[in-house]
């Protein structure tokens, strides 16, 4: 299983804005409809519409 990155500044304030911590998460994948994201801690994935928060 691949490893997150460290969210950018435009993808903590979408994180930010769906009611999570951006500091725990990492983005797994990042397309132009979802981001999917981990937690840093106990590697549990996410997905996060992007929808959703517009």
């Amino acid at each position: 299983m691949k490893r997150g990155k460290n969210p950018t500044r435009k993808q903590k304030i979408l994180i930010a804005a769906a009611g999570l911590q951006p500091l725990n998460w990492l983005v797994c994948k990042d397309t132009a409809d979802i981001m999917e994201l981990e937690h840093k801690i106990s590697c549990k994935r996410r997905i996060v519409k992007k929808e959703w928060i517009k």
